[in-house]
């Protein structure tokens, strides 16, 4: 069992920069990819970035790529998303995800998921 919990979302304005943390429990974290998905009111769910079990891997969304960046401490079963030259069309809620699977944008791979981040960027 791995249990996910986020943390790092807020306000912030076009522009601005945020930085999410998944904290993991469990001593197999490093067994795991690492996702981050997000969903925005009346949308669907969807792909962010991803992050394989050593870090060596990422895969992004292409509305993303260049401004978030995905990574990992393994030391510290916590993944990172770091978020620049957030947009207005940025803000939904942000979820991290875990699987034994390579980085891939399906969420039906992932096995676990956390709570959510409430991410809001203002224009």
């Amino acid at each position: 069992q791995v249990q996910l919990v986020e943390s790092g979302g807020g306000l912030v304005q076009a522009g601005g920069s945020l930085r999410l943390s998944c904290a993991a429990s469990g001593r197999t974290f490093s067994s795991y990819a690492m996702g981050w998905f997000r969903q925005a009111p009346g949308k669907e769910r969807e792909f962010v970035a991803a992050i394989s079990w050593s870090g060596g891997s990422t895969y992004y969304a292409d509305s993303v790529k260049g401004r978030f960046t995905i990574s990992r401490d393994n030391a510290k079963n916590t993944v990172y998303l770091q978020m620049n030259s957030l947009k207005p069309e940025d803000t939904a809620v942000y979820y991290c995800a875990a699987g034994i699977t390579t980085a891939q944008a399906r969420s039906h791979v992932y096995d676990y998921w956390g709570q959510g981040t409430q991410v809001t960027v203002s224009s």
